[in-house]
This record gives structure tokens, C-alpha cells and sequence, in this order.
């Protein structure tokens, strides 16, 4: 049988972002949907071996299996930057670790994480004294909050709800994160509220958490969304949820 001739034709879209999501998370890739046109953004992921259990083990042994993650996302794409996508990962390995362990199959890609991501958003918010709301264990929160101290903020206290079980993550209930957020604001001298974790369902309350306690509310996924559209100079965003994407603007770092 003869071949039938054909043409080639260029990428569906312009820009392309990859991600490494936790092979448990549930939340993140729903998130980037909304957040991003889909006729001006495309959006790769891989899953990475995550545990069922959120410890600084399980989060450690991902280090190993990075690389692997990201050498399977398409390699005929064209990437103007990924992302590896855990906060507290990020605060076990270390950003610059992961920047080279995501970055090494791809090529010279730049590299965010939640963690970068947040930091780099909350500066230009001007946050000095900074909340933190986090899903997990004491052992998994506090390196968070380090992250943060070592990024130039004060953090006057952090709330966490001490899960262990990353299926659970997904299904805390908005109404317990905005208890949370208010606990903080409520009992402490803050500029902003940062909501930790890219498996917390946080899309649909930052905007109204802001407009009650009257300071910026940052989330994981939000905060990488922003990030990673500088990177890849994407010029807007589908929903600009809460302050950061609505006061900030989105233009190529």
C-alpha cells in the first residue's frame, strides 16, 4: 500500500509549559486549566512516584526520580518552562537541586517550583510579615516555614491542619482552610496569608478571603501559575484570581 502524502504543520499552540506533578496530587492540573488559555498555553505533565504518606522521607526519595519524570514529557515540544510541583519538596530538596534534576533531560529550560514561585510573588507584593496555612505534619510544615524565613520574611505563626495522608489533602474542605487563614490574621500582625501545597482545592476562596481580611491570600498553584507565565512571557491569564494576578502584572522576567 502506498503512503498517502501529507505536510507537516507547526505546534498546536506558542507556548508550552511542562510540569512534574506528585503522582497523588489531585488538584494542580484542574487549577492550570483554569488559569491559562488554552489557545495561547499548552500544558505538559508527568507524574513523579510520590508516597500515600507525606513525611520527610517520602518527600526526599522523589530527588531520585525527577530527572525520569521530566525525561517523559514530549520531547518534540518546544518548552518555555517547567516546573516541578510540590512545595514541601521543594523545602526538602532544595530549589536549586530541583532546577537541575528537571531541567537535565529537557535542556536549558527555566525551572519554578511553588516554593520559588511564592517567594518571588509575595516580594513583589511587598509582603514582609507572612502567615502560612499548611495541610501537613509538624515535620513537613516547619521546613516550609524556614523556606520563608530564609527568603527574607517574618513569619509570625503558621497553622497546619497535621495530615499525613496526601488523599486527604485534596478533600479538605474550603470552609477549614478559610478558618484557618482567619485564625491567623485574626491572632496576628500580617501582611499576607500564604495557602501551602499544590493538592489544597484553594482557587475558589482566595478572592473572597482577601476582600474579608483585607491583605493578599497567595496559594501554591496560583503563585506557580503567575511565576511560570513570567518565565514563559504568556502575557495574560484566563482567571485572575485574587491580588497577585490581578494587580501584578503578568510580562517575561
Amino acid at each position: 500500500m502506498d503512503a498517502y502524502p501529507y505536510a507537516l504543520t507547526g505546534p498546536i499552540s506558542e507556548r508550552a509549559l511542562g510540569m512534574i506533578v506528585l503522582q497523588t496530587d489531585e488538584t494542580i492540573e484542574q487549577d492550570f486549566r483554569r488559569l491559562f488559555t488554552v489557545d495561547e498555553t499548552l500544558i505538559y505533565s508527568s507524574r513523579v512516584p510520590s508516597g500515600d504518606t507525606v513525611s520527610p522521607e517520602t518527600l526526599s526519595q522523589m530527588e531520585a526520580a525527577l530527572s525520569d519524570a521530566a525525561a517523559l514529557l514530549p520531547p518534540a515540544a518546544r518548552f518555555d518552562a517547567l516546573a516541578y510541583c510540590c512545595t514541601s519538596g521543594t523545602a526538602m530538596i532544595g530549589a536549586g537541586r530541583v532546577a537541575d534534576l528537571v531541567s537535565a533531560p529537557v535542556g536549558a529550560v527555566p525551572v519554578s517550583t511553588p516554593l520559588t514561585a511564592a517567594v518571588a510573588a509575595l516580594h513583589a507584593l511587598g509582603v514582609s510579615r507572612l502567615g502560612i496555612v499548611s495541610p501537613y505534619v509538624p515535620s513537613v510544615a516547619v521546613p516550609i516555614r524556614t523556606a520563608f524565613e530564609a527568603g527574607g520574611f517574618i513569619v509570625p505563626a503558621t497553622v497546619s491542619f497535621g495530615e499525613e495522608v496526601e488523599a486527604n489533602v485534596a478533600r479538605i474542605a474550603a470552609a477549614s482552610i478559610c478558618d484557618a487563614a482567619r485564625a491567623l490574621a485574626h491572632d496576628n500582625d500580617l501582611d499576607a496569608v500564604f495557602l501551602s501545597c499544590t493538592n489544597l482545592r484553594t482557587l475558589d476562596i482566595i478572592d473572597d478571603l482577601e476582600a474579608e481580611l483585607g491583605l493578599p491570600v497567595v496559594s501554591s498553584n496560583q503563585a506557580l501559575a503567575w511565576h511560570m507565565a513570567q518565565l514563559a512571557g504568556i502575557s495574560k491569564l484566563e482567571t485572575p484570581v485574587g491580588r497577585l494576578l490581578q494587580e501584578m502584572p503578568v510580562a517575561a522576567v
